[in-house]
């Protein structure tokens, strides 16, 4: 599949990528103004983030977040697409049994998601395998979950002890057999990172995660130096140096395409 013909993306021409060795390029967007400018950049997954809570609310954590607030984004953020694939992310407690991740789900779907993505590993198997199941695609993700901060300690790297590395890599493949077609991997050191992605037949979309993934994914607000509070470590302000919020997604999408972000500065050992 070539990211520049301008093709709809989807989920199996995601997995097409991978098995050609071409990068991923994801950017969280909520509104269709950005939606419409991240998708001419060549963005190959536009995500709404349950980091809306933060860039958009302006709450410290993502959990005051509602089925609701994400419907709203999602309808706004699919009328300023064209190509790139809309994922959407399961809110905090949108999916704690099976009945109320399927209603979560539908409500997103109908809203113009076309995946949606979900936190947890073997605790969410049987969730996901039951999305699956009904025909909504379901993106994974492990390492830093932000919606488990307050059980993490805080917005920490996860893996770095052998025990939880082995742990990561056990979700990681329990997640891909019941079904998942994606997987974000938040906050792990590169090599454990690696290795999933090396694993696993499925993408594995990094952020924090170091480069040698499947593909990458920031905060817009993140990659337009706009966001406020500490910069983390994984973050590049793509404005600096630049005159137009244009050229700034462009410089993102290129400089993950080409290998040359993330680099050592931008990622965990």
């Amino acid at each position: 599949m070539n990211t520049q013909t301008g093709k709809k993306v989807t989920v199996p021409g995601l997995g097409a990528m991978k098995q050609g060795d071409q990068s991923i390029v994801m950017l969280t967007a909520y509104d269709a103004s950005f939606a419409r400018r991240v998708d001419a950049a060549g963005v190959d997954c536009v995500l709404v983030g349950d980091s809306l809570g933060n860039v958009i609310q302006g709450r410290d954590s993502t959990l005051p977040v509602t089925v609701d607030h994400m419907v709203y984004h999602v309808d706004a953020v699919r009328r300023g697409l064209e190509r790139a694939l809309l994922i959407a992310d399961m809110p905090f407690m949108s999916y704690h049994d099976r009945p109320t991740a399927m209603q979560s789900a539908a409500r997103l779907m109908s809203a113009g998601a076309e995946m949606v993505k979900l936190e947890g590993g073997s605790a969410v198997v049987d969730r996901v395998s039951e999305l699956v199941a009904q025909g909504i695609p379901v993106c994974g993700h492990l390492g830093l979950t932000p919606q488990h901060v307050h059980q993490l300690g805080g917005y920490r790297v996860q893996g770095r002890d052998d025990a939880l590395a082995r742990v990561l890599r056990e979700d990681a493949v329990a997640l891909e057999n019941a079904g998942a077609g994606l997987l974000v991997l938040e906050c792990v050191p590169t090599a454990l990172a690696a290795s999933v992605a090396e694993r696993l037949r499925i993408p594995v979309i990094g952020i924090g995660a170091g480069p040698d993934v499947d593909g990458q994914v920031l905060v817009l607000y993140d990659v337009l130096g706009i966001s406020s509070g500490p910069r983390p470590r994984f973050v590049r302000d793509f404005m600096s140096g630049r005159d137009s919020i244009d050229a700034a997604l462009a410089a993102y999408a290129e400089a993950v395409r080409d290998g040359s972000f993330p680099d050592a500065e931008h990622s965990y050992a």
